[in-house]
């Protein structure tokens, strides 16, 4: 209430980038004030035994996490992990560092709850960031969101892929293929079915050789037909993929309260928040009844507060993640979202 009241109309004031930064810096200086860990725990975690749950071999102790794209050069993972959350997705990570798109890349629509991004995939390269998971030992689940360099061309994604599992493989507890950012010109062809064959292969083959396997997940664009989730399903099946992440942003700008010309003005980006709430949920139903509930899915997409994360859970989502809602609902989205599965 205090949140959604009176902060975050302040913050709403600023650039959304210059939010995230304040955002990120004010969790990492009020981390380091002795017994705030007990003052964070009082107020934003929610704990109880009926949370934990084990999917694709890795124990989470809460079903909560944060997407890909609020982290993306892990420092502040354990922070995060104060919140209340149980794991949080670095990335997406590529091997070079790379600034991304032009600024202004982000963009609110307050009337919609929702997101445009086209960030770019910016990060500080693979080894960077490696290198910030070594120096602070995460207490929390990590997730590598791995990618190819804007400037790769498909023909040679699969050695970006390859590279990022290698350097990150000792660092984080399960991967996650970036094949479907709006962001990066034809990143969305490496869907296709042999390309996305070749790297899965790949990198489960590698994963196979090390002394502990970790597990691979894939996550996928919202704009998919029937056909093509079909066709990802199948892959998933023949290749061994661990999971889905579903879903990534969407392109479509359908039933928006935002003025037209105003969204038409903002341009291309991807879109997250509340209008994707619905097809998210639709693309996890469908791939766990087309799957026969084989393969585990986190949810992700318009997951504003612990309503919507219920309903991803009963649609077969085995664990949520959240970014647009936390930006709106604010740090206590976790606690509340818990709470009210626990319930």
């Amino acid at each position: 209430m205090l949140y959604r009241r009176f902060i975050r109309p302040i913050l709403f004031l600023l650039y959304p980038e210059t939010v995230h930064a304040i955002a990120v810096n004010l969790l990492k200086s009020t981390a380091r004030i002795p017994g705030s860990r007990s003052i964070y725990g009082y107020f934003f975690q929610f704990c109880d035994k009926s949370l934990e749950r084990e999917v694709f071999g890795i124990r989470f102790k809460n079903p909560v996490g944060i997407a890909a794209g609020f982290d993306k050069n892990a420092n502040c993972y354990n922070e995060l992990g104060m919140l209340g959350f149980s794991f949080v997705e670095i990335g997406t990570v590529t091997p070079d560092a790379q600034p991304g798109n032009p600024k202004p890349r982000s963009f609110r629509l307050p009337e919609d709850k929702a997101l445009v991004n086209r960030m770019g995939i910016n990060n500080s390269g693979v080894e960077q960031i490696a290198e910030n998971l070594r120096k602070n030992k995460p207490g929390i689940i990590i997730g590598g969101n791995i990618g190819k360099n804007t400037k790769t061309p498909n023909s040679s994604a699969i050695d970006d892929y390859i590279k990022c599992f290698k350097v990150l493989y000792e660092v984080v507890d399960y991967f996650v293929l970036n094949v479907s950012c709006p962001n990066i010109g034809d990143i969305k062809k490496l869907q296709d079915s042999d390309t996305l064959i070749e790297i899965v292969n790949s990198l489960k083959k590698i994963s196979g050789e090390m002394k502990t396997s970790k597990p691979v997940l894939l996550k996928i664009s919202p704009d998919l037909n029937n056909k093509q989730l079909d066709e990802l399903v199948d892959i998933a099946l023949t290749t061994g993929i661990d999971g889905f992440v579903a879903t990534n942003t969407t392109v479509k700008r359908v039933n928006l309260k935002t003025d037209h010309k105003k969204v038409t003005a903002i341009g291309q980006g991807g879109l997250s928040g509340q209008p994707l709430k619905e097809r998210s949920t639709e693309v996890i139903r469908y791939i766990v009844n087309r799957s026969g509930g084989k393969i585990p899915v986190i949810g992700a997409g318009g997951i504003m507060n612990e309503k919507d994360a219920i309903e991803k859970l009963q649609a077969g989502a085995s664990l949520v993640q959240v970014y647009t809602g936390f930006i709106y609902g604010g740090p206590g989205i976790a606690k509340k979202i818990n709470r009210a599965i626990a319930k």
